[in-house]
């Protein structure tokens, strides 16, 4: 063959949807348009219009800390009728954002939720907290994402920093997030969600026993209980 042979390449079809590729700049409608033409994705987000595919995922800097972060919020959400909990649901903050956070709690739209669900069951809105799991703060998760979270409201942020050992809780505050403040024993407590405890220290050893029983304490409250009866309440007034 010549070196100036060229190999034909396959036709492309009408209708053919181009596939994500990292750093594609797209609307929020042709991403999801590529998006859902690749069901064998698992996990691409849209952030400031720019496309965010993360790379394969590790076992102790990623799978194990995601799935004890769901654990606790799986938890609450099982003694805590009218808040929603979620694993990688898609969210459609604004046009250019469309990120997949790691996990999500919410409170229920029909209970006075900020954020809803669109009748193509997908987030839309804030939720009132999302959960990430960031290799450290260089993480784009603590950087172009929080910002992108803070814009749009989305009221407690919640970044585990795996190779630091560090897990932080942002709150938000007259536009700003700031760190949220931990009580004497060291332990997180929630302002949006009354009862929702978190030991860092226990969580980021793995001891998640240990990080379930800082939890139940703070089913235990009044201040929790109050909650779930504010939303009970609502529950029955729509």
């Amino acid at each position: 063959m010549s070196s100036s042979t060229r190999v034909a390449e396959p036709p492309v079809t009408l209708g053919e949807v181009p596939p994500l590729e990292p750093g594609d700049r797209l609307t929020r409608a042709e991403f999801e348009r590529r998006y859902e033409a690749m069901p064998r994705l698992r996990k691409a987000e849209l952030i400031e219009g720019v496309v965010y595919m993360p790379p394969p995922v590790r076992l102790r800097l990623h799978s194990r800390p995601h799935l004890h972060l769901a654990t606790w919020l799986g938890a609450y959400e099982a003694g805590t009728p009218g808040t929603v909990a979620a694993d990688n649901s898609t969210v459609r903050l604004d046009l250019d954002n469309e990120p997949q956070p790691d996990l999500l709690l919410l409170i229920d739209p029909s209970v006075g939720g900020q954020a809803r669900v669109s009748d193509d069951d997908y987030v839309e809105g804030a939720p009132e907290l999302v959960a990430e799991i960031a290799s450290s703060t260089a993480s784009y998760d603590l950087n172009t994402k929080l910002n992108v979270y803070r814009r749009n409201g989305v009221r407690e942020y919640v970044v585990w920093r795996v190779l630091d050992r560090e897990i932080d809780w942002l709150i938000l505050r007259e536009g700003r997030y700031e760190e949220l403040t931990r009580d004497s024993s060291g332990s997180y407590k929630s302002e949006v969600f009354p009862g929702l405890w978190l030991d860092p220290a226990a969580m980021v050893r793995g001891e998640l026993a240990g990080v379930l029983d800082t939890l139940r304490q703070g089913l235990a409250t009044p201040e929790h209980a109050a909650f779930a009866d504010r939303l009970k309440a609502s529950g029955r007034s729509t």
